[in-house]
C-alpha cells in the first residue's frame, strides 16, 4: 500500500541502523543504540508500518558472541514491535538485489545506487542531495532490506 511505512533494520549486537521507507523514498536513516532502536520500534510501531528485520541463518561455519548477540537483538526487536516483523535472510537479500547469492556488500550498495538512477542521481552532493543522502555504512544492508520487503509487497499486489 502506498500509505504503508517500512522500517527495515540491520541488527547488531550494541548498534543497529535503520531506514525508513515511505514507498521507496528513504523518509529517515541513522544507525543507533540498541536501547534507542527499540524505543523507536514501541514508538512507531502501528497499523501503517511494517517493520522489517534481517534474519540470522546458519551456514555451518562456526560464529563468535557477536552473532548471539544480535540473535537476542533480532528477539527483542520482535518483543517491542509488538507484531511479529517480517524477517528477511542476508541470502535473500542478496538473490533479490542483485540476483546473485554472492553478491558482497559492496555489489548490493552499487545495484541499489544503480537503480536510484546512478551515483550523482542517486547520493548527489550536500548542496543538491539525491535520495540516498546520508546512507551510509550498515544503513546500506537496512536499506537492501527494506527494498527487498517493498518489492516482495509490490509482486503480491500485482498477482
Amino acid at each position: 500500500r502506498a500509505d504503508e511505512m517500512i522500517i527495515a533494520i540491520d541488527p547488531g549486537p550494541t548498534e543497529s541502523a535503520y531506514v525508513k521507507l515511505n514507498g521507496a523514498d528513504v523518509a529517515e536513516c541513522a544507525k543507533v543504540p540498541n536501547t534507542e532502536l527499540l524505543r523507536m520500534v514501541r514508538n512507531d510501531s502501528g497499523p501503517q508500518i511494517r517493520l522489517a528485520v534481517e534474519m540470522i541463518a546458519s551456514y555451518g561455519m562456526a560464529v563468535g558472541a557477536e552473532v548471539f548477540e544480535t540473535c537476542v537483538m533480532i528477539g527483542r526487536i520482535c518483543e517491542a514491535a509488538g507484531a511479529e516483523p517480517i524477517r528477511v535472510k542476508r541470502i535473500e537479500v542478496k538473490s533479490h538485489i542483485c540476483h546473485n547469492s554472492r553478491a558482497n556488500d559492496a555489489n548490493i550498495r552499487q545495484a541499489i545506487i544503480d537503480r536510484y538512477g546512478g551515483k550523482d542521481a542517486a547520493i548527489g552532493k550536500k548542496a543538491k542531495p539525491g535520495p540516498l543522502y546520508g546512507v551510509s555504512g550498515d544503513m546500506w544492508a537496512a536499506l537492501a532490506v527494506g527494498l527487498t520487503v517493498l518489492d516482495r509487497q509490490k509482486m503480491v499486489i500485482a498477482a
